[in-house]
Parts: structure tokens; C-alpha cells; sequence
């Protein structure tokens, strides 16, 4: 499993306090640090059965400096504006080894997977 994480984020915290206490092996990744690609995005959207701008935190000032609330949905060109800016990917989501995905908000998301 692989947890997509900012430690700086409180559901993401709590994300990785559930897998800890759970005794759950999994990867951190820091994707701020270690961006997730076009394809991996597109491969985790494809998991979440969600849409690029489903999982964009539209709320960050990156989001208005390039015009996403009002931008075109096209899922090419967004997942690449995710890609190029990782803090616009709303977190914490784990990934799992067979292929599903939660965002974990509420927490519970990443339980039900486990």
C-alpha cells in the first residue's frame, strides 16, 4: 500500500495514526516531495472512479492563480495542472496493492479499505 501524505495535514496525520495502529504495511509518500506523475494520477483516478477536479483542493491560492474554478473540465489538462502541482491533490489517499484507492475524508474512507 502506498499513503499519499503531507504531515502537515491533520486527515492526513490521522490517516497514517490509523494504518500505524492497525499494523499495516504501507508506503509514505510525501507527495509534495515526490510528485505523483500524470500516470499515476490518471491510474488513481481510475481507482477512486473519480475526476480530476474531484479531487482538487480548488480552496488553495495555486488553484486561483491558475483559474481552475472556472477552467474548462478537461481531464487531460487538469491531471497534468495536478501532476505540476502537487499541492493541489487533495489528500491524504491510499492506494492499495490490488489496485483500489480512498481519499481519506473522513478517515473512515481509508478504514473501509483495510
Amino acid at each position: 500500500m502506498e499513503l499519499w501524505h503531507n504531515p502537515r495535514c491533520t486527515k492526513s496525520q490521522q490517516a497514517k495514526a490509523l494504518l500505524d495502529e492497525r499494523g499495516v504495511e504501507y508506503v509514505e509518500r510525501r507527495y509534495l516531495n515526490d510528485a505523483p506523475s500524470a500516470e499515476e494520477i490518471e491510474a488513481v483516478l481510475t481507482a477512486l472512479g473519480k475526476e480530476p477536479w474531484d479531487i482538487t483542493r480548488l480552496g488553495e491560492p495555486r488553484a486561483t492563480e491558475l483559474g481552475l474554478r472556472d477552467a474548462k473540465r478537461e481531464r487531460a489538462s487538469w491531471i497534468e495542472a495536478l501532476a505540476e502541482n502537487p499541492i493541489l491533490i487533495e489528500r491524504p489517499i491510499l492506494v492499495t496493492d490490488d489496485g483500489r484507492a480512498a481519499v481519506g475524508r473522513p478517515t473512515s474512507a481509508i478504514a473501509d479499505l483495510l
